[in-house]
């Protein structure tokens, strides 16, 4: 395709990283086989590590970031697609060092892509994103090993979180009595959507010498790690199963065998990076129909990308609140490539990553195509403009970000927030 399109990169510039509103020609794009013309993406935890020049997740620059992306197929040489068809694509090397969603075209092989599921719509698709995604994936693992309602309730730790959320939703839509681990703060927003009690993150973060503790759920879904999941493991029924997704607590456990080899505990890993894509398909699908979350309208905030750099600094604050943990939790240079699973940064402030109550903060993001107008508080990332105002260029013309962030409304780094994270 001639000419050019819009695009958030980031350079190298002395000794830091700085990402700016450029004009590329389609030259610029990595090869092949599927060209997308982007209408939404994410804002997750991954995207403001490439941001700001994490090498455990991009090495090559100038790049731009983006895991996630939905559009129309604007060129395919790939005989599954041709111009014109709904599609999203979420994980494999995606904004990691092939350039992302954040611009008006990406091209992606043809492997990538999955054709939109009927029952969502492009925007929906990136409400929920990866860390829908993600939550979709580790409960189907969770099903598939033997998890019923029946069998008793069900824990979500870092539940008002972008993972957690979603999670808390899907299960109660299953039947299962969950039980969401959190901030008492939030519990009038997680019983909205779904949890049946709501107990404190304290009390799954406290030392326990103990090999085993008293059994009190059938499952559960952790998102936090470290100390958390330790007594997560501990705490679990017979034949118990467990699914984690996350680290934000830290990236090491110390845990016996014992709820192993006595209980016949099950821990289950949640990638969603290089999920292969039968599964990919089967969950999306899931995604688009009987585990459609409810209220997804409500998730969501616009953010404005303008001469200001409102999406600049929140993606530099994400990395800024990724920094300040206590030693011995996870971090930026020890966050591993393609893990899929810390993708959402909190947007609730600078101790996220001492705080095993705090999840993910799950987005959707977007940037208007220069010279166009806002269709409306629900415009998608570089949809055109159907006021018939004009705007600035790209570097002063005003871009919306959709971002789903910090319930609380509280110790925001990035941005004032809404619902979907903890």
């Amino acid at each position: 395709m001639d000419g050019s399109f819009y695009a958030y990169q980031v350079a190298r510039e002395g000794e830091g990283f700085k990402g700016r509103i450029v004009k590329l020609p389609f030259s610029a794009l990595p090869p092949g086989d599927v060209l997308i013309k982007i209408d939404y993406s994410s804002l997750n935890y991954k995207d403001a590590l490439s941001a700001t020049g994490n090498p455990g997740v991009t090495r090559k620059y100038p790049h731009i970031p983006g895991i996630d992306a939905a559009g129309a197929v604007a060129e395919s040489t790939a005989a599954a697609f041709k111009p014109g068809d709904p599609v999203l694509v979420t994980g494999y090397d995606l904004g990691m060092d092939t350039d992302g969603g954040y611009a008006e075209y990406c091209r992606v092989p043809a492997g990538w892509v999955v054709p939109l599921p009927k029952g969502l719509d492009l925007r929906e698709s990136m409400i929920l994103g990866t860390a829908g995604f993600t939550a979709a994936l580790g409960i189907r693992h969770m099903l598939h090993n033997g998890l019923a309602p029946e069998n008793g309730p069900v824990l979500v730790t870092g539940a008002a979180g972008g993972v957690g959320s979603v999670a808390v939703s899907i299960l109660a839509k299953l039947g299962f009595q969950v039980t969401a681990a959190s901030d008492p703060a939030q519990a009038d927003y997680l019983k909205e959507i779904g949890a049946a009690e709501v107990i404190s993150w304290e009390t799954l973060n406290a030392e326990s010498p103990k090999a085993m503790l008293k059994e009190q759920w059938a499952g559960a879904y952790d998102t936090v790690g470290g100390k958390t999941l330790e007594n997560v493991i501990k705490s679990v029924r017979y034949l118990g199963v467990i699914a984690n997704c996350g680290m934000v607590g830290g990236g090491a456990i110390s845990t016996s065998v014992f709820p192993f080899i006595l209980r016949g505990v099950k821990l289950l890993g949640t990638d969603s990076v290089q999920c292969p894509m039968d599964m990919r398909l089967e969950v999306w699908k899931k995604l688009a129909s009987e585990w459609k979350p409810a209220r997804l309208e409500r998730l969501v905030r616009t953010i404005t990308l303008d001469g200001d750099g409102h999406a600049p600094r929140s993606l530099e604050k994400a990395r800024i609140r990724m920094e300040t943990r206590p030693p011995g939790a996870a971090g930026q240079d020890d966050h591993p490539r393609r893990d899929g699973r810390c993708d959402r940064g909190n947007p609730e402030g600078e101790e996220h990553r001492a705080d095993p109550r705090r999840s993910k903060d799950n987005s959707i993001i977007g940037s208007k195509t220069p010279n166009r107008s806002a269709v409306s508080d629900a415009a998608a990332i570089l949809n055109p403009r159907r006021d018939g105002r004009k705007t600035k260029g790209p570097e002063g013309g005003k871009r919306q970000w959709f971002r789903k962030g910090c319930p609380e409304g509280r110790k925001h780094r990035g941005t004032e927030s809404s619902r979907f994270s903890s």
